[in-house]
């Protein structure tokens, strides 16, 4: 099935690797799955496209010249206009620290080659199926002196406010949307990431360690062997 229907409604695709064989095979399934596509051979490239492409997905390879992928993952989610585009890496490394690497400068997905193009498909169209699926964006919750915004992807406490990537944004909604209730690491990952989405139950650990060195420590509880939960009370 098509991704779209119409030209206003194509999905902006990035795609950065410096193997021109495998560009091709990408670019080719995602024009026909319905995608709007740009190119780049390396990640000083993909930066200075993605300024003026504004991608909504970036598929990223990790070995490139230039600048490697986890370092170009790290500055595009530093650009104001691509803090929610979706950074999926596509890459020869198969290694865990690449992995929670990758997953620590918010990635969020992260394939090995060589790569299925049905499969890789698939998951990117249940990408943006999720993400049409949400609650309306505009949608706040005010707990524990916590301001989650879900406009702008923004906490606020006291004077403080914080712009957050996207998966930590959606970690943090979740848990504040049942505040004082305990979620274990597979169901956090079955939530925010999706069942279609291997993903290592450590970047949970990572994302929650880099929420509270930003809203502070007190407002998500470990229970040891069990998982999170957000205390309402800060």
């Amino acid at each position: 099935m098509s991704a779209t229907k119409t030209s206003q409604q194509l999905h902006r695709v990035l795609v950065v690797d410096d193997d021109p064989d495998i560009v091709e095979l990408l670019q080719y399934n995602l024009e026909k799955e319905g995608y709007d596509v740009r190119t780049a051979p390396d990640g000083r490239k993909a930066l200075d496209t993605a300024r003026s492409f504004v991608p909504e997905l970036v598929l990223l390879d990790i070995m490139m010249p230039q600048l490697d992928g986890i370092e170009t993952g790290r500055q595009l989610r530093n650009l104001p206009d691509l803090r929610q585009t979706f950074i999926l890496y596509l890459t020869a490394r198969s290694e865990e620290y690449s992995e929670v690497a990758a997953f620590e400068i918010g990635a969020d997905d992260y394939i090995t080659k060589p790569i299925k193009p049905r499969a890789l498909m698939s998951r990117i169209n249940a990408l943006f199926r999720r993400e049409a699926q949400k609650a309306d964006p505009g949608e706040k919750i005010e707990i524990g002196g916590l301001v989650i915004n879900r406009l702008n992807y923004t906490v606020t406490t006291g004077d403080k406010t914080v712009v957050l990537p996207k998966k930590e944004f959606e970690l943090l909604f979740f848990l504040a949307l049942s505040p004082n209730k305990v979620f274990g690491r597979e169901e956090l990952l079955q939530k925010i990431w999706g069942v279609d989405i291997y993903v290592l139950e450590r970047t949970v650990d990572v994302h929650i360690r880099k929420l509270r060195e930003k809203i502070g420590e007190t407002y998500i509880k470990t229970l040891k062997g069990v998982g999170y939960m957000f205390n309402d009370e800060g």
